[in-house]
């Protein structure tokens, strides 16, 4: 019994003292949550064996997913004035990722039986984020082991792209792209405000009375929305019913993100993601490195390169067409790739802050469409073999 409520306290708490390193320490910093996480996580499932601990994975990992989806989709704002450039960037990102997905399928999976799970949750990463891989984890039923692993090579691959970008991308892109056109001078406060929203201390002030009460909200509404949709799946059946489950948390957590009593509510992105920062411990303590096969690395290793820089220069040739300008095509593939928290550190990187939300807009469209996306590629594989 004890061991049982050591192991939850640290699997429930461990995101705390993380996340405090990650903002006092720059080493963890660059290193970043997740990362931090997943080497606890594997380290306490590989060297320590605390009494209950099977009970405890299964019931966190198969919590808190459902539990983040409608908290994170509650924090996201969807706005209907998008500059040109902006649209074009999230259409034509989606579309390379999407289509690099697929070809790079034949190319490195066809003969795994696992591939068009792997595609799928390949697409909700490199469209929307974590959240979106950890849903199609579930909802396509992989296994923890292969979750792990494929996690590990994205954070590998995702690395590479952003020293890319950082040692020569953006310089190159800048020569070969329109340039950027600075906004009026006017929107320099707006522009300031959105760039301190982004550095600060996401959860600060949660624990203020205000703060309780948003996040009380919030739960209320989060808990509803997953009844409703276990309902629903409950209806299709068993073959159906986390597809159907997971889905419906995705459209009614877009739907519960216009309605004000939510909307004027904070802290449901934080919320929602301190549940995946349990996830990804929970489930790399799950991983047993004595099974892995590290025999496929390379080849998977060789599928996400293929993704990643294969969407970026189709992204880079769709905007040299399109006419789209180098710093929004930049910001917006960076936030489909490495997910809207790394956008403010290129933005910054660029000198141009100005293309902050576009990213973060991006993101949030990436968050949102990221499930059906990934599904839409599990079936189409599955049908064309």
């Amino acid at each position: 019994m004890f061991g049982t409520i050591l192991i939850t306290l640290v699997f429930l708490l461990a995101p705390v003292g993380v996340l405090w390193l990650c903002r006092n320490v720059p080493l963890f910093g660059k290193i970043g949550p997740v990362l931090v996480l997943y080497i606890i996580g594997i380290i306490i499932g590989n060297v320590f064996h605390p009494a209950g601990m099977a009970q405890v994975q299964k019931v966190l990992s198969n919590a808190t997913v459902p539990l983040a989806i409608p908290l994170m989709l509650f924090g996201c704002v969807f706005s209907r004035s998008h500059t040109r450039s902006r649209l074009l960037s999230l259409f034509t990102g989606l579309f390379s990722v999407m289509l690099m997905v697929v070809a790079g399928y034949f190319i490195f999976c066809k003969g795994n039986p696992d591939g068009s799970r792997i595609a799928g949750m390949l697409t909700g990463c490199y469209t929307g984020g974590t959240m979106n891989m950890a849903s199609l984890k579930t909802m396509l039923g992989v296994d923890d082991t292969t979750f792990v692993l494929l996690n590990s090579y994205d954070m590998m691959v995702s690395f590479s792209f952003l020293t890319f970008l950082l040692l020569i991308g953006i310089k190159l892109f800048r020569r070969i792209l329109p340039t950027y056109t600075h906004s009026s001078a006017a929107s320099a406060a707006a522009i300031e405000r959105e760039i301190k929203k982004a550095e600060a201390n996401p959860y600060k002030g949660m624990l203020t009375k205000k703060g309780l009460a948003d996040a009380g909200v919030l739960i209320l509404v989060d808990l509803a929305i997953i009844g409703i949709s276990a309902g629903l799946g409950l209806l299709t059946g068993d073959s159906w019913f986390l597809t159907v489950m997971i889905l419906m948390l995705t459209t009614l957590g877009i739907l519960a993100s216009f309605w004000k009593p939510v909307k004027k509510r904070k802290y449901g992105y934080e919320m929602g993601m301190y549940l995946i920062y349990i996830f990804s411990i929970t489930v790399a303590s799950m991983a047993d490195l004595k099974e892995m096969d590290f025999s496929g690395g390379a080849t998977m290793v060789g599928y996400l390169t293929f993704i990643v820089f294969a969407s970026l220069l189709l992204q880079v040739v769709l905007a040299k067409l399109l006419k789209i300008d180098s710093d929004t095509m930049v910001i917006c593939q960076v936030s489909f790739i490495c997910s809207p928290p790394f956008v403010p550190m290129i933005a910054a990187s660029m000198k141009n802050r100005e293309v902050l939300a576009s990213g973060l807009a991006v993101g949030v469209v990436g968050y949102a469409a990221g499930n059906y996306l990934g599904f839409l590629i599990y079936q189409l594989l599955n049908l064309i073999g």
